[in-house]
């Protein structure tokens, strides 16, 4: 059975060395926040992660969840069990405000154990990761009275919460969406229509769900302009805090899915479900956008986790299998055969795995340090310039995090050879659960449509230039002469993104599939130098403690070392990029529809 270990003490460098968690004393929420503290966190929570939820996931995935002839949904057994544990530990209210009986600790810290908890079991994360996003909208959108009457039991983790966007005939576009919300007489609503592919939409593990539900009012624009959110529990809560009727929402079905079978993905049909209005009429979606935008974060970070999980497994497989010799010479001669990690074409895609994991991590973390600042920070300018920052990388965390994170799992896979393909090994599960994170939240192709049609001139190209400014002073920080290795080749991969930029300029608004047919070309070029910028920082820091005398060599040694493999067989990939980018859109578009 495939096995986790928390990485932390990867993620501990990372704070401290490049996301510079330690620094941001002066932001609210981060006065406590210690080394120690950060330490026992995470040591607990990779425990938990490592002995109670991973145990879970092969089992969980064979066995599923169950809809019932009532419309009622139980989830894999021990899902119940562990997540009373979760809860329990007070693992779901980490980042919560205070004011709701949460902890308070910055989202940063949240980020690190969406990333374990994903990494051990992705479709129980799922659960209390929804909730989350949930809290999120009504936190920000919420009236006082709609906050003190959901909030604190979501965060207890008493009710759970969902997002219904999708329905049977309409995806990325919302404006199509058919679910109606008709006004009661005492100011609630009554919501009638059909959700699809419902994450966590029905299940046993909480007393309560909370579903934030896009509908259209009476009379509203037919079209994004006249979206509403509500909030629709699955049982109505009475005025003292208990639960009351069951509303009139069910589940229709479960889907059937390729992956991720621990989670309830529900068909949810509303029959005149009693629902309350979220935030100003017809400002729905702008709401809902709070939630995604978040969730996008959070399945950037589900594309690393699978990648590192699988990683593991394969490098754990790699030296205990036996096969053919070494090219330069027995490396096991007292054996007939040579564990499979001294060829190079298994470390080719063994480093290739650490060096975006490790990578990833570092994006990930960097990227959560913008989020915290952008909503806490003292100074308005420096709100700002992390919101900027994060707002351009949100597309590119998710959208190349997720189509790497699924190509990292699949060559971890290739690393075992047909017992990679055999269930058994639970390889393929990491492949499977890897592959809905390029799909939901917006495809990947949306994300970097919305990167080269939307984030790169938002606010007049602010956020680019800003991103660009900083990587380039990075680059040119980097004097020493030990780091040329990387900081020759990021400033060149720097210098195709810029180029690419100004090509999308000239011609993404002569012709506008110019810029649809390269964006994802852009997209990977654009996370190639993110990447290479984490590296270059961890490369730096490596550095500077084996300067200092580390009591940990090794580790920073093999930091160095898996910095040069990125630099080396990496960063040069943007140059064919930039090609592809500058393409355009002829040879894409140019055959008639009818001939395919």
């Amino acid at each position: 059975m495939p096995s986790y270990r928390a990485p932390v003490k990867d993620t501990l460098f990372v704070l401290e060395a490049v996301a510079g968690l330690y620094n941001q004393s002066h932001v609210p929420g981060f006065e406590s926040v210690s080394p120690d503290l950060v330490e026992a966190v995470l040591n607990e929570g990779g425990k938990f992660c490592g002995e109670v939820l991973a145990p879970l996931n092969l089992p969980g995935d064979r066995q599923g969840c169950t809809r019932h002839p009532d419309g009622s949904v139980t989830a894999p057994d021990g899902f119940r069990d562990a997540y009373k544990q979760f809860c329990d530990g007070g693992w779901g209210g980490l980042i919560a405000d205070e004011h709701h009986g949460g902890q308070g600790l910055p989202y940063t810290i949240g980020a690190v154990l969406q990333e374990y908890i994903a990494a051990s079991n992705m479709a129980f994360g799922m659960y209390p990761g929804l909730s989350e996003g949930a809290q999120a909208a009504i936190e920000v959108v919420g009236s006082p009275e709609q906050k003190a009457k959901w909030l604190p039991n979501m965060v207890q983790g008493r009710w759970t919460g969902t997002m219904n966007l999708t329905e049977p005939h309409c995806g990325t576009d919302l404006g199509l969406i058919r679910t109606r919300a008709e006004p009661n007489a005492d100011g609630s609503y009554a919501i009638t229509g059909t959700k699809i592919f419902i994450s966590a939409g029905e299940h046993d593990l909480s007393e309560n769900i909370i579903h934030l539900v896009l509908a259209k009012t009476p009379g509203a624009p037919d079209s994004v302009k006249g979206i509403s959110l509500f909030i629709v529990p699955k049982y109505i809560v009475n005025d003292d805090g208990s639960l009351g009727a069951r509303n009139a929402v069910t589940c229709g079905s479960i889907e059937h899915k390729m992956g991720i079978h621990a989670n309830a993905t529900c068909v949810m049909n509303y029959d005149g479900a009693t629902g309350y209005m979220l935030g100003e009429e017809m400002k729905g979606l702008a709401a809902m956008f709070i939630m995604m935008n978040a969730a996008r974060l959070g399945v950037g970070i589900q594309g690393l986790a699978q990648a590192d999980a699988a990683y593991q497994n394969a490098v754990e497989y790699a030296k205990g299998r036996l096969q053919g010799r070494s090219l330069t010479g027995a490396k096991n001669p007292d054996g007939k055969a040579d564990p499979i990690i001294v060829h190079p074409d298994v470390r080719r895609m063994l480093m290739d795995a650490r060096a975006y994991t490790e990578g990833m991590r570092a994006l990930v973390l960097w990227g959560a340090i913008r989020v915290d600042l952008s909503r806490k920070a003292p100074d308005a300018a420096e709100r700002e310039m992390a919101d900027d920052l994060i707002s351009l990388l949100t597309p590119v965390i998710k959208g190349y995090g997720t189509d790497r994170g699924y190509e990292v799992a699949t060559n971890c896979q290739q690393v075992l050879g047909g017992h990679g393909y055999i269930a058994e090994w639970g390889m393929d599960q990491f492949v499977r659960d890897a592959r809905i994170a390029m799909i939901y939240e917006g495809t990947n192709g949306i994300q970097a449509l919305d990167l080269v049609g939307r984030k790169l001139g938002s606010k007049g190209g602010r956020g680019t230039q800003a991103w660009l400014g900083l990587v380039a002073g990075d680059i040119a920080a980097a004097s020493d002469e030990r780091l040329a290795f990387i900081a020759q080749p990021l400033a060149k991969a720097l210098g195709d993104v810029q180029a690419g930029v100004m090509w999308l300029l000239q011609n993404g608004m002569a012709n506008p599939d110019n810029a649809g047919a390269g964006a994802t070309a852009f997209m990977r070029m654009m996370g190639h130098v993110a990447l290479g910028h984490m590296w270059l920082k961890m490369a730096g820091a490596s550095l500077a403690a084996l300067d200092a005398g580390t009591a940990d060599p090794d580790f920073h040694n093999a930091k160095l070392t898996t910095a040069r493999f990125f630099a080396a067989r990496v960063l040069p990939e943007t140059a064919s990029l930039k090609g592809q980018l500058e393409a355009g859109a002829d040879t894409v578009m140019a055959l008639p529809a009818e001939m395919f």
